[in-house]
């Protein structure tokens, strides 16, 4: 809840999945979920220092980024979803406030993408789809998958040890890999899980009882953080593009290839991929949870460090940006006026993700930690595109990062 700036939360569905047994325990996570909501409402007037938010104007608008919803919003849309497990549960006699509420939003005029992260079973959305199947063209349909995207932690639709093909996630993945986004995450998750364990210390010191969010946030029982990678995936901070799995994010690497069940989609659970993954992962922790220290030292004093901000040629959004220089040319990019809110010192790194890109080839990076980079184009490299990536680490407390990817495509 101290990312909620970050995202327009669109709902908070309680499901199944595999702590969830039976429906009496669907229903305690209800509770649960109400719980946190009521401590983030306590912790609200700290929280909205961070943007100097005044009110919920935004709460039934498009929320911008920075924009805290409240915490009646959040209740408003924190319902039940399908409380029983499995691909032989979807049909007429399984609709839930959850798959219909899906529907509607997946129906709103706006372009964006609704992003559902399966923290547990995904059959909620399996519903959904199978609804809309019943009683619209294959058009719609197809119109329908493709305003939707998925980050699943692991397979939960299903007893742990139990075959694949008893999930609606395989359903899913199998007819309506055309047309929707599935990432497949076994690896992103177990290493968070246990690295998270191995570092509770840290999560004691720096998490707990940090405001009333802090004050709810328990030991943990299996591992830490083990669903965080699904939002993390989609978080603005200028490292990637949601909609493309390679490109390395807080939540990870995924590609396209079969699945442990045979079928295709963005996974990452063995050989390259799940070494790809681990690596950015390995990579990327030290950040992700000073970010998430930072922000519940705003959820307790109101008051604490915040992201820098990268100019990349003088542009400050965090969009991604496209190069087409002449393959055997020499470019400069130009970071210097990247800021700080704070005004602290930035150190700059410049570096390649390779697996994102089409150039197999060596890119060199001359002055790669400084506020200026100058990239050798090489000469055999049109028609084809590499990625590099800017990191901007301040030195507050805790030092947090923030970033920008460049995609060159060079020409002849």
């Amino acid at each position: 809840m101290v990312h909620a700036d970050m995202y327009e939360i669109e709902a908070i569905i309680i499901s199944t999945g595999w702590s969830i047994k039976n429906v009496d325990h669907v229903n305690h996570f209800k509770e649960i979920a109400t719980g946190v909501i009521d401590a983030y409402q306590k912790d609200l007037p700290n929280l909205i220092k961070r943007s100097d938010q005044h009110g919920f104007s935004q709460d039934n608008e498009k929320q911008e980024i920075g924009y805290w919803p409240s915490a009646d919003y959040l209740k408003k849309r924190t319902m039940f979803g399908s409380k029983l497990m499995g691909m032989d549960k979807i049909g007429a006699d399984n609709k839930s406030e959850g798959s219909n509420f899906i529907i509607q939003l997946a129906d709103e005029d706006d372009g964006r993408p609704l992003w559902v992260t399966f923290w547990g079973g995904g059959n909620t959305l399996a519903q959904s789809i199978w609804q809309v199947q019943e009683n619209r063209s294959k058009s719609e349909v197809e119109a329908f998958l493709k305003k939707l995207r998925v980050y699943a932690i692991t397979d939960q639709d299903r007893p742990q040890k139990s075959d694949f093909e008893s999930s609606s996630h395989a359903w899913m993945r199998y007819n309506f890999s055309d047309d929707l986004l599935f990432i497949w995450d076994e690896c992103a998750w177990k290493f968070q899980n246990g690295t998270g364990k191995s570092n509770w210390s840290e999560y004691e010191k720096n998490i707990q009882n940090h405001g009333k969010l802090g004050s709810q946030y328990p030991k943990y029982k299996y591992g830490v953080e083990g669903d965080t990678p699904s939002f993390l995936h989609v978080l603005p901070n200028g490292l990637n593009n949601p909609d493309e799995p390679t490109q390395a994010s807080w939540g990870g690497y995924s590609k396209w290839g079969s699945g442990e069940d045979n079928i295709y989609s963005y996974v990452n659970y063995k050989g390259n991929g799940y070494d790809t993954c681990r690596k950015y992962m390995d990579h990327f922790y030290p950040a992700i949870f000073n970010n998430f220290a930072a922000r519940m030292d705003w959820a307790k004093e109101g008051d604490g460090n915040r992201n820098p901000i990268v100019a990349i040629d003088g542009d400050q959004s965090i969009d991604i940006l496209t190069k087409k220089p002449l393959q055997g040319t020499t470019v400069v990019l130009d970071a210097s006026a990247s800021s700080d809110p704070d005004g602290d010192t930035l150190n700059y790194k410049w570096w390649i993700q390779p697996e994102a890109g089409t150039y197999s080839g060596t890119v060199n990076i001359q002055n790669s930690d400084s506020n200026k980079a100058t990239l050798e184009i090489p000469a055999n490299s049109a028609g084809k595109n590499f990625h590099v990536v800017c990191e901007v680490t301040d030195n507050g407390t805790p030092e947090l990062t923030s970033y920008r990817r460049i995609i060159f495509e060079p020409t002849e």
